[in-house]
């Protein structure tokens, strides 16, 4: 097993390492044909098969995307998969061979691939009205934002759509100091709030965040119970906050942004006590608390919501990717009297609240009912963790388990004791695991965390094949 020390500078694990580590083409081995068929006969029945495929090959499209699209994207896998088919819990590539899906794009398709009840509403929206503008009445919106509101607790009604979770942070972001008229922002180290100009401010990884003007933000231990200095212990990562907004701003803050679980930065969950005793230090210094659900919303966590586990109400909720399964969605919910705000000028997003993709959000919203979606998040994220926790007591490059529902992350570590980033591992052993039928997610400032987050209709057979894929994958290390 390759080791690494602790010295290891970190910009070279977080930026270069991380993106070498991406197309690697590792000479360790991988999953023989066989024992990926053996997997491959073993996934859990499933009631469909995708029509051929007759499109451009995996090797095509990758020489296009070198040539017409941004050198900054980049593929996952040695091999990467061109992907032409999903269904619900599955992924289908070139050659019909069928993946289950345990990153679902990225914690976006909550309901499942090309769910019935989410595409045909869209299809039927879309065959008669497009895009009419928000500046004309149309129902789909109206009847979204309503829906929507009815899920969240308080005074928390009054609904701006975007596009994308970047663009919803923005603008809570920019809520905030208007409504408070201060301009200092705080968040938390490690956490990811998007690539725009305020957000990449607030985001708390270099690996994120580029050189340009980042000011009037200030950034909060991470209260990571795995990594932190203070452990779990919460109360003393909020006296750190505390500390933070009397000695570094002028002890008044615009607002405090926070996400209830961290996705990007490694699936973290936040110290016990923490975010309600944050939330008093951030009132109490005049600033707005803004709940990040980008990732965390949805059902995904086992609540509707991640700061429902906390005992807290927002003043602002942002959100994205699992609100519209796929479609190009965001929104920002706050308070009349906070939204009021806008009206000192002119607020207007072209393509935000458009009719076919809040149709798609009030579909996803009655599918989770219907369908149960939340109860299954928390009741099937509860068997995996567990499972995943007795992974861990077999392999040692396991060093932590964690998250709630179907939000999980495992780090590995080359050594428990010192938690060494077994960065190169963990690529090697997704590699494996895709060979198997298995696709999962990684993230972490080191890159040494798996992120679990499959679609809300997973079951437990699906997760005793996912911990019986990487049970098998890092036997092979």
């Amino acid at each position: 097993m390759q080791r690494f020390t602790a010295k290891r500078s970190v910009q070279n694990i977080s930026v270069s390492l991380w993106r070498r580590c991406i197309s690697s083409t590792s000479q360790a081995a991988t999953a023989s044909v066989k024992d990926s068929d053996e997997f491959q006969a073993r996934l859990p029945p499933f009631a469909y098969t995708p029509p051929p495929y007759t499109g451009p090959s995996a090797d095509v499209i990758l020489e296009k995307r070198k040539e017409f699209l941004s050198p900054s994207m980049f593929c996952l896998y040695r091999k990467p998969l061109n992907i032409v088919d999903g269904k619900m819990q599955y992924l289908f590539d070139e050659s019909g061979r069928r993946y289950l899906d345990a990153f679902a794009g990225i914690a976006v398709v909550n309901c499942g691939h090309c769910h019935p009840d989410v595409v045909e509403p869209v299809i039927n929206q879309i065959k008669r009205l497009q895009h009419p503008t928000v500046l004309y009445l149309n129902h789909a919106i109206a009847e979204f934002s309503e829906a929507l509101a009815s899920k969240l607790p308080g005074d928390l009604k009054v609904v701006f759509f975007t596009n994308s979770g970047t663009e919803a942070n923005e603008l809570a972001l920019m809520m905030a100091k208007l409504y408070t008229g201060c301009q200092d922002i705080v968040s938390v180290r490690n956490g990811y709030h998007g690539n725009a100009a305020a957000t990449m401010g607030a985001t708390g990884q270099s690996m994120w965040k580029f050189n340009v003007v980042q000011n009037s933000v200030h950034h909060a231990l991470n209260p990571d119970p795995y990594r932190g200095v203070f452990g779990s212990d919460g109360e003393k990562y909020a006296k750190e906050l505390q500390d933070l907004i009397q000695y570094g701003t002028t002890g008044h803050i615009a607002g405090f942004i926070c996400e209830a679980i961290q996705g990007v930065g490694g699936i973290v969950e936040l110290a016990p006590g923490y975010l309600s005793a944050a939330y008093d230090t951030v009132k109490k210094a005049g600033g707005l608390f803004i709940a990040d659900e980008v990732q965390s919303g949805f059902a995904r966590t086992g609540n509707f919501w991640g700061f429902e586990a906390h005992n807290v109400v927002p003043d602002i909720v942002t959100m994205a990717k699992g609100i519209g399964n796929g479609f190009p969605l965001g929104a920002v919910v706050t308070t009349p009297e906070i939204a009021a705000v806008l009206t000192r000028r002119s607020y207007f997003n072209t393509f935000g609240g458009n009719s076919v993709s809040t149709t798609a959000g009030l579909a996803v919203l009655k599918v989770i009912e219907k369908e149960k979606l939340q109860e299954n998040a928390a009741m099937v994220g509860s068997y995996l963790k567990e499972k995943l926790t007795q992974l861990k007591e077999k392999h040692e490059i396991i060093g932590d388990v964690r998250g709630r529902g179907l939000m999980l992350g495992v780090e590995l570590v080359s050594d428990r004791k010192l938690k060494t980033p077994a960065t190169a591992e963990t690529l090697h052993i997704m590699d494996q695991m895709k060979e198997l039928g298995v696709l999962i997610g990684k993230g972490g400032y080191f890159g040494n965390v798996f992120r679990i987050t499959p679609p809300l209709c997973f079951t437990k057979d699906d997760a005793d094949f996912l911990v019986e894929a990487m049970d098998y994958s890092m036997s092979k290390m």
